[in-house]
């Protein structure tokens, strides 16, 4: 059964220099640190009466000493705000945990997506648990199918198709798969690696090189060329999903523990692909039960032997598949979004706490 979707109006953040067109569902933009800029989009907000505010939250996104400007902006709103938080750090700074108990604090409920992320919250910050909703990361609605005809359409037919996307830097770790790739083609001589995403603007490796153009001299060391394909560009939707479907294990080398939320590994597992990663925290969540294996950090050794694994091993690779995608039947977007709107309609008309007591408090932490 499908939903409409309700009737949105978006406030949009921008960074020094962006010059940017918008549609018509933005009604405000927030210039990073310009502060009277947060207390004029939240008045642009209450003058439409909305049922809920969504809010999106991860440090480096607004302005202030770890974002806290976006307090004043809360404390400003009239509706009751659900705020989803892309990262929960395990380790903060005195000041990071006040800014996000504070933005725990103003919201009347706070989403995440993972387990471990509610626990963060409720032993680390003092969020009460009964204001904590997991809600997964969403992904496509994709059919379960086989990976030739989006081998084909790409033209990687016959390949052993190797994948890892996203944004690219420093704690990907991808340097580490392509010291995996010698040994892995030995054994499967027509495995293709494909790392598909551009580097971050801020991404550089330790000597100094943007990150991609260091993998790039990897590759070149390592004389990976048949082996090894770059596509450094932005892909929409339907086309990532081509590439998620024509791959035949999805690869998330990172080499710290603290994600605590991963899409681009929710993805692969929402297209049913086998994927290896190493034990990040969200990605020992996802890849629990057989959706995937994992392997230590920093370790190609351990790299080379689990995708060897699964390329040589249809069978597996096929459960492996099955069990990730029927996993997440409950991340596909729709669901994702019945889970916010059942959130918007508990919530309507409820503010979290009284914003005049905690506005004047707020003003501090900036």
């Amino acid at each position: 059964m499908s939903f409409s979707p309700p009737a949105v109006s978006v406030v949009a953040m921008k960074s020094p220099g962006e010059k940017l067109t918008y549609p018509f569902e933005v009604v405000s933009e927030i210039r990073q640190d310009a502060r009277l800029d947060y207390f004029d989009a939240a008045d642009a907000l209450n003058r439409r009466h909305l049922d809920a505010v969504s809010l999106q939250h991860e440090f480096g996104i607004y302005g202030g000493t770890d974002g806290a400007l976006v307090l004043e902006f809360m404390a400003r709103l009239n509706a009751p705000i659900i705020s989803t938080l892309h990262t929960v750090l395990h380790q903060p700074s005195g000041h990071q945990r006040e800014v996000l108990r504070r933005v725990a604090e103003l919201s009347a409920r706070v989403v995440v997506m993972s387990e471990m992320a509610r626990r963060f919250l409720v032993d680390i910050y003092g969020v009460p648990v009964g204001r904590i909703t997991v809600i997964p990361h969403g992904v496509p609605t994709q059919e379960f199918s086989d990976s030739r005809g989006a081998k084909e359409r790409l033209g990687l037919s016959g390949r052993n198709v190797i994948l890892t996307f996203g944004l690219l830097s420093q704690n990907k770790g991808i340097e580490y798969m392509l010291r995996a790739m010698p040994a892995i083609a030995k054994q499967h001589p027509r495995a293709t690696y494909v790392i598909l995403g551009t580097s971050h603007p801020l991404a550089v490796n330790d000597e100094g090189e943007p990150y991609v153009a260091g993998l790039k001299r990897i590759v070149k060391e390592l004389d990976l060329d048949r082996h090894v394909t770059f596509v450094t560009r932005f892909v929409e939707q339907d086309e990532l999903c081509e590439y998620l479907g024509a791959a035949d294990v999805y690869v998330t080398p990172y080499v710290n523990e603290d994600q605590i939320t991963s899409g681009t590994l929710s993805y692969a597992l929402g297209c049913g692909t086998a994927a290896v990663s190493t034990p990040y925290w969200h990605a020992k969540e996802l890849l629990a039960e057989g959706r995937g294996h994992l392997v230590p950090f920093r370790d190609a050794a351990a790299l080379e032997r689990e995708v060897s694994s699964l390329l040589g091993d249809d069978l597996g690779r096929e459960q492996m598949r099955r069990r990730a995608y029927e996993y997440s039947r409950g991340a596909v977007w729709e669901e994702v979004g019945r889970s916010y709107i059942s959130l918007v309609e508990s919530l309507s008309g409820r503010r979290s706490v009284a914003t005049s007591d905690l506005a004047e408090r707020d003003a501090s932490v900036a």
